[in-house]
């Protein structure tokens, strides 16, 4: 019984650790666990956003770089867009096209709601909702 109630609890908090990527009504679509392994909503793995910012698919092959000034690059390090610290995401040509509100909603350049997620930085969200499709 003490096997069954400590294996019950490393799974709810492993399971807590991970935010869900859900659609503008609410469907799960996905999750990003807190070490940035990037799944689909069956859980298998599509991509990495490593701690240095590196965004990887799901081989571990290079896509795409994070920049500690919010701009992100494909591999071949060509800039791609940017996420500005108020949650305005942008193209390579600074022009919006979305915005990250600080409740999670992500919305287009129209403002309309496009998706929802909470507690992942903002600058994952851009990626995995803007630049960098991991279907």
């Amino acid at each position: 019984m003490r096997h069954l109630l400590l294996i019950s609890f490393i799974l709810v908090n492993v399971m807590a650790k991970a935010q869900i990527i859900e659609s503008a009504s609410h469907n799960t679509t996905g999750y990003i666990q807190a070490n940035g392994t990037i799944e689909n909503s069956s859980h298998t793995t599509k991509g990495y956003i490593t701690a240095n910012g590196t965004i990887e698919n799901s081989s571990h092959s290079t896509i795409g770089y994070i920049r500690s000034d919010g701009t992100i690059e494909n591999a071949n390090h060509s800039t791609v867009g940017y996420i500005k610290n108020d949650g305005v995401v942008e193209n390579s040509s600074h022009s919006t096209i979305g915005y990250i509100k600080n409740d999670g909603t992500v919305e287009n350049s129209s403002h309309s709601t496009i998706g929802h997620a909470s507690k992942i930085k903002k600058e994952w969200l851009a990626v995995t909702y803007f630049f960098f499709k991991f279907e």
